[in-house]
C-alpha cells in the first residue's frame, strides 16, 4: 500500500484515521496545492473543477487548526444554498468522528430557535447562509471574537453584487489577522476580484481540466436529431440502475421535457432555479434516497450538488462551453469511483463534442441504444480519432 501522504501524516490521529478509512493515499491537484498554503496560514483563491475534493482541500486544514478546548466559533463557512450547507455538514460530520470538535449548520428558512438551541452548544466550527449568519451575528447569538478563518464555498455562485454588504458586514466582525478562502469550480475575473478586496497577499490557484488524473468514468454520445432526445432520455431513464442528471438549457424545454415524462409514467424529480425551497428538498431527499432514477435539472440549479453513488450525467441540452461539459460530467465518477456520461448530440454537435474530446485527452464513445442495452454503434470509433467528414443537416431552431 502507498504510503500516507506526509502532509496528512502530520495532522492530528483522528484526522489521519479518517484518511486512512476514506481510502485515500496521496491527494487531489487541488488538496495537494491548497492544504499546505491554507495550514500556512495563507489567503487562497482556489479554482477547480467539479469533483476535485474541494471541500476536503480547505476542510482539513481548518480541522487541523481548530482548538477544541475552546468553546466558540474558530472557522465560518459560506455557501450560497440550503443544500450545498447541508452537502458540507454532512462532511463536516463525517471528518470530525472520534474528536471533540463540533460543528452547526445554519440555514434561512429553517427553525431558528433550533438553530439558537445548536449554538448554545458551543460549535468550532459553522456553516450557513450569509443572510442566516448576519441575523444570528447581530442578535449577538453567534460569537466571532475568534474566528480565524472564513471560507467561501463556490464563489462565484457565493460573491454576487445582491450579497455583497451581507458578505462584507459578516468580515467585518472577524479580527484583522483573519484567514479568507475561496474556492469554486469557476473563478470568474469579477469573483476574484471581489474576494482578493477582502484578502491580504491571496495565492491564486487554478486546477485546469487538463491537468487532472484520468477519470474512471465512461463518455459516451448518442446521435440524433433534435426531436428525437425526449424519446432518447425515456429509453435510457428505462435502463437498469440508473441514478442520473440530465441537464437542459433552456427553462421552456425543462417544462416540456418534464410534462412528457409525466405523460409517459416515468418516474423523475425536477429541480430548476424556479423551483420553491420545499420542491427542491423533497426533490433531492427521493432522488438521493433512490425513490426514483432521474433528476431532471438546470445548471444553477445543480450548482455545488454533490450526490454519492451517481451513476449517469446526461446532457440532453449540449454544453454551452468546455467548461460547462467538464463541470456537469465531474458529478459522476468522482474520488476513483466509475460512472457514464452519456450527451445527445446533433450532427453539428458531434463535431463539436470530437474538439472537447481533443482538449480533454479523453475518448468519447458513439453508441446506440437497443432493448435497453447500450451498444457500440456501427463503425463505432472514439471521437478522438474520427475521420470521417458530415455535411450539416438542418437543424431545429432550439438550440441543443
Amino acid at each position: 500500500m502507498t504510503d500516507m501522504w506526509p502532509i496528512a501524516a502530520n495532522m492530528k490521529p483522528f484526522l489521519q484515521e479518517i484518511w486512512k478509512k476514506s481510502g485515500f493515499t496521496q491527494p487531489t491537484a487541488i488538496q495537494s496545492k491548497a492544504i499546505p498554503l491554507i495550514l500556512d496560514g495563507r489567503d487562497v483563491v482556489a479554482e477547480s473543477p467539479t469533483g476535485t475534493g474541494k471541500t476536503i482541500a480547505y476542510l482539513l486544514p481548518a480541522l487541523q487548526k481548530i482548538d477544541p478546548g475552546k468553546k466558540d466559533a474558530q472557522t465560518v463557512i459560506l455557501a450560497p444554498t440550503r443544500e450545498l450547507v447541508m452537502q458540507i455538514q454532512q462532511v463536516i460530520q463525517k471528518w470530525t468522528e472520534g474528536s471533540d470538535i463540533h460543528a452547526t449548520a445554519l440555514i434561512g428558512g429553517a427553525d431558528l430557535k433550533r438553530q439558537l438551541e445548536k449554538l448554545k452548544q458551543h460549535p468550532q466550527i459553522v456553516v450557513g447562509t450569509a443572510n442566516r449568519i448576519l441575523e444570528l451575528i447581530n442578535m449577538k447569538k453567534l460569537k466571532m471574537h475568534e474566528v480565524k478563518t472564513i471560507v467561501f464555498d463556490e464563489g462565484d455562485q457565493l460573491l454576487v453584487p445582491e450579497a455583497m454588504d451581507t458578505i462584507q458586514n459578516i468580515i467585518k466582525t472577524t479580527l484583522q489577522d483573519r484567514q479568507v478562502v475561496c474556492f469554486s469550480a469557476t473563478v470568474s475575473a469579477k469573483t476574484e476580484q471581489l474576494v482578493k478586496e477582502m484578502m491580504k497577499h491571496p495565492e491564486i490557484i487554478r486546477i485546469k481540466a487538463d491537468t487532472l488524473a484520468p477519470s474512471k468514468a465512461e463518455h459516451i454520445y448518442f446521435l440524433c436529431e433534435p426531436r428525437e432526445k425526449m424519446d432518447l432520455l425515456r429509453r435510457i431513464v428505462k435502463m437498469d440502475q440508473i441514478k442520473g442528471l440530465a441537464f437542459i438549457n433552456d427553462m421552456n424545454y425543462f417544462h416540456t421535457v418534464a410534462a412528457r415524462l409525466q405523460d409517459r409514467g416515468i418516474s423523475f424529480g425536477a429541480l430548476s432555479g424556479e423551483s420553491k425551497k420545499t420542491e427542491r428538498e423533497s426533490a433531492l431527499k427521493n432522488f438521493r434516497d433512490g425513490k426514483f432514477p432521474l433528476l431532471l435539472v438546470t445548471d444553477v440549479a445543480a450548482r455545488g450538488l454533490d450526490i454519492e453513488g451517481l451513476t449517469h450525467v446526461i446532457h440532453v441540452d449540449f454544453p454551452k462551453d468546455l467548461t460547462q461539459y467538464v463541470h456537469r460530467s465531474g458529478r459522476t465518477g468522482r474520488m476513483g469511483a466509475t460512472g457514464t456520461i452519456i450527451s445527445m448530440v446533433t450532427e453539428r454537435e458531434e463535431r463539436v463534442l470530437q474538439q472537447y474530446s481533443r482538449k480533454l485527452g479523453i475518448p468519447i464513445h458513439k453508441k446506440s441504444l437497443h432493448m435497453g442495452k447500450v451498444l457500440d454503434a456501427k463503425r463505432n470509433q472514439s471521437v478522438s480519432n474520427q475521420t470521417k467528414k458530415t455535411t450539416p443537416q438542418p437543424t431545429s431552431k432550439r438550440k441543443g
